[in-house]
């Protein structure tokens, strides 16, 4: 019986000549990344580690250090790779978003295992990874033994069709798989198809990342040379892909028409079910814009809304804030004048961080007000206030929003 991508990674990871839906399985683990918040509360120094070559440590998501509690993390990691040798990393100064620092530096393998202590973890899918987003305890037990388990759960397979046009996002596309079909608890999620191939790296990444927000075990692309050309323009060689056998065994199979798909809008609570067209929603005045995040602070997604912005001025009574997914990409998008386009519309520049994405610095909002974001979340209180609404849609929607001030469709703006 043929394999899905995810069956046939944890077959191989776990020296298994197949598995199916229902088994678990103990699979060998090829990166683990820790994040800073596993040292600002809940850290005990390991007496050993498995593989410090097999290990990552990031900086991310409270850079620079907001409170004196996130703070004291920080000389306990300087400290914990110092001692175990741990060559990745990724320090105040050349840190990001942990998915980002992952994709920039070849940490999410093509047909390995990854984990990490965040839950966007599933953003490595888009490299044909099986990443996945595990407590702070398990991910803890993985760095002392190199191994985990999983239960293999039934896949779902998402056929691309058509061509997508230069209008829509990765984002357009997650929020109208997202709105069609719901929610996709204990389930993989697998996508490929014709279409695939016109669909850019950076668009399959947000992609993946979103899948979280259907509960999704896990959500793996599948390899092709788009995707090759991304690796090896980042050094990465030595990997065995994997890709799904022709009599592959799915729950179901789903086809996305790319053609048709326009803008959308996810409403305030949830992503499932929940979206539609940004020409359908009524008028929606709007105080803060954010772009960043895992799923769109990447150079693309600066790069399509400093061209949404520029030549024009943030709308009065609208806070837009940038967070570039990494300081490469800030660094990068500085040097080619994307910043320089946002700031001069009026947007403020952040440091890379995960900040506002997750309501904790740089951009938290307050009672009674309305973000449009570009980030992971939507659910009530994320970003702030509970009493804040927040909606989602892609970096060219919230850039111009962020112009007239109120939810925009995109097109309506640069035609």
């Amino acid at each position: 019986m043929g394999m899905t991508i995810i069956e046939k990674i944890f077959a191989r990871k776990a020296g298994l000549g197949s598995v199916s839906p229902g088994d678990t399985v103990v699979v060998d683990v090829d990166m683990t990344v820790l994040i800073d918040l596993q040292f600002a509360t809940m850290w005990l120094p390991p007496n050993r580690i498995h593989d410090p070559n097999k290990l990552a440590v990031v900086m991310d998501h409270a850079v620079p250090a907001p409170t004196i509690k996130d703070a004291a993390g920080g000389p306990r990691a300087r400290k914990f790779v110092a001692d175990f040798g741990i060559e990745r990393f990724y320090d105040v100064g050349r840190h990001g978003i942990c998915h980002q620092v992952i994709a920039e530096n070849g940490l999410a393998r093509p047909g390995e295992v990854l984990a990490c202590t965040d839950s966007h973890t599933c953003a490595a899918g888009a490299y044909n990874t099986a990443a996945r987003g595990l407590g702070p305890a398990e991910v803890y037990s993985i760095m002392c033994t190199g191994s985990t388990w999983f239960q293999v759960a039934p896949t779902i397979r998402y056929e691309f069709h058509g061509a997508k046009p230069n209008t829509v996002s990765g984002k357009d596309v997650f929020l109208h798989i997202a709105n069609e079909y719901g929610d996709a608890a204990n389930r993989s999620l697998e996508f490929g198809g014709p279409g695939l191939a016109g669909i850019p790296m950076h668009d399959r990444r947000t992609i993946a990342t979103q899948v979280a927000e259907i509960s999704a075990d896990f959500g793996t692309f599948e390899p092709d040379d788009v995707l090759a050309s991304f690796l090896a323009e980042r050094g990465v060689t030595g990997y065995a892909a994997a890709a799904p056998d022709s009599d592959a065994t799915y729950q179901e199979v789903r086809s996305v028409d790319l053609t048709g798909l326009e803008p959308y809008v996810a409403r305030p609570g949830t992503v499932s079910r929940n979206a539609l067209p940004v020409s359908r929603l009524d008028r929606q005045k709007v105080d803060q814009a954010f772009i960043g995040s895992c799923a769109n602070g990447q150079l693309e997604d600066l790069r399509i809304a400093a061209d949404v912005v520029r030549g024009r001025a943030v709308a009065p009574g609208v806070r837009l804030l940038v967070t570039p997914a990494s300081q490469a990409v800030y660094r990068e998008a500085m040097r080619l004048g994307y910043l320089q386009d946002l700031a001069d519309a009026g947007a403020l520049i952040t440091n890379s961080t995960c900040g506002a994405c997750f309501g904790y610095h740089m951009g938290v909002v307050g009672p009674g007000e309305v973000c449009i974001t570009s980030s992971t979340r939507n659910f009530t209180g994320r970003m702030g206030s509970t009493e804040a609404q927040i909606f989602m849609a892609s970096p060219a929607t919230v850039a111009a929003s962020a112009v007239t001030g109120y939810i925009t469709d995109p097109r309506s703006v640069t035609a």
